[in-house]
């Protein structure tokens, strides 16, 4: 490859580091949030649900926002944003009456951030003349679940060390990395993913192939199901395990985080030795059963392997789709990456803010003898059963194509 596109690539990986910084550093606070605001298992629900729909909306208006300021300015704009939101989350929270309004505020500044990076990311790296482009794809993303677990280490380690009341200093500390992934994007080649000369896709052309509505819905379930377990990992195994913060965070988490890495940085390498399709499909459900062995196992450790499982099962959910759909549509360009972006986005709101409505649901009921958030996250399994399905179908049309 040549050099000159290292940087590019680099700043393209921080950038995924950063939004594992957004999605993931929250979650950690969840029982604090809980301890220190009196916040419920819906209104932590509705936290995810604000991130993530912000980021859904974000997806769906940023086509034509990106067409006029170009890539550059908008991926540069992304990380402002990101900076900006992560350094309210540690103070507003602290300093407004009333403290859900300064994370809500927080969370809707930083995840507008966190939605651009998402559209432009893949994009940027798809447009560069690579080979093994589906490998690329997932060694980026792998730099998701690096970031995931590296915010999970460290903030567990220093809140740890610091104690819980000084949690707010974390997410002052993280703006540190979109602050100077800035400067980078100001710099490196970027290049459209779509050749000049060559038109994009649609909006409306895409929605009017009914293959690209699989996709849609496959992302769906990717989000779904890659972020109902992350998002609860560290409340699950503190509140439902019982487990001590730092171990359940470390086994949790960290370790769901650490397995979805090195999935993907391993596939990565050698990506184009193994069929996405048949990948996709074994990880579907191999979710399901890790999913299974997580909520209905009666042993602590057995749950949090199940956890670490599931990072395995997820690791090629998102890449692989957006790899198998680039593929598909040629010229799928900045719309398409929005549109499966913004369908992945509305997986990774709806699956946790299920899994906690249907754990108060639970809890308020009283007819539900498991405990609730392990009945919350069992109803997940719904999502890798229905992407499980969807590779199903596609096979079979494939086959008589």
């Amino acid at each position: 490859m040549n050099k000159k596109y290292t940087a590019t690539k680099i700043a393209c990986y921080t950038g995924y580091f950063v939004q594992a910084i957004i999605n993931n550093l929250a979650p950690i606070f969840y029982v604090i949030f809980q301890n220190q605001f009196q916040i419920s298992y819906t209104k932590i629900s509705w936290l995810i649900m604000i991130n993530f729909v912000t980021q859904f909306v974000v997806d769906f208006s940023s086509v034509k926002l990106i067409a006029k300021l170009g890539y550059r300015k908008s991926i540069v704009i992304a990380h402002i944003f990101s900076a900006v939101g992560l350094v309210f989350l540690g103070v507003l929270p602290n300093v407004m009456s009333r403290p859900y309004a300064g994370l809500v505020i927080s969370i809707l500044i930083y995840a507008t951030g966190s939605g651009l990076i998402e559209v432009l990311v893949s994009p940027i790296i798809e447009g560069l003349p690579l080979e093994n482009k589906s490998g690329e794809m997932s060694l980026l993303h792998s730099f998701y679940c690096w970031g995931q677990m590296a915010v999970v280490l460290i903030t567990t380690l220093g809140i740890k060390a610091a104690g819980s009341e000084h949690w707010s200093a974390a997410p002052i500390f993280w703006a540190i990395v979109p602050l100077v992934n800035i400067f980078l994007f100001a710099r490196v080649p970027i290049f459209p993913p779509v050749p000049d000369g060559e038109d994009e896709m649609s909006i409306k052309e895409l929605f009017k192939n009914r293959k690209f509505i699989i996709f849609a819905l496959l992302m769906t379930c990717a989000g779904a199901s890659e972020i109902a377990m992350a998002q609860w990992a560290s409340t699950f195994a503190e509140k439902s395990l019982g487990v001590d913060k730092t171990v359940g965070d470390l086994l949790g988490p960290c370790a769901f985080a650490l397995m979805m890495a090195v999935c993907r940085t391993i596939y990565g390498f050698v990506g184009e030795k193994i069929k996405i399709k048949t990948a996709l499909t074994a990880c579907s459900a191999l979710c399901i059963v890790s999913y299974i062995i997580t909520t209905l196992s009666s042993i602590p450790m057995l749950s949090l392997i199940g956890c670490s499982l599931c990072g395995i099962s997820v690791s090629l959910m998102w890449p692989g789709t957006f790899s198998l759909a680039a593929k598909e549509f040629k010229r799928g360009g900045t719309a398409m990456f929005a549109m499966l972006a913004m369908f992945g986005d509305f997986g990774c709101a709806f699956g946790p803010w299920l899994a906690g409505v249907v754990s108060d649901a639970a809890e308020k009921s009283g007819m539900i003898t498991m405990e609730p958030l392990k009945f919350g996250l069992l109803v997940c399994t719904a999502f890798p059963a229905i992407m499980l399905a969807l590779m199903s179908i596609k096979t079979n049309k494939n086959r008589t194509e």
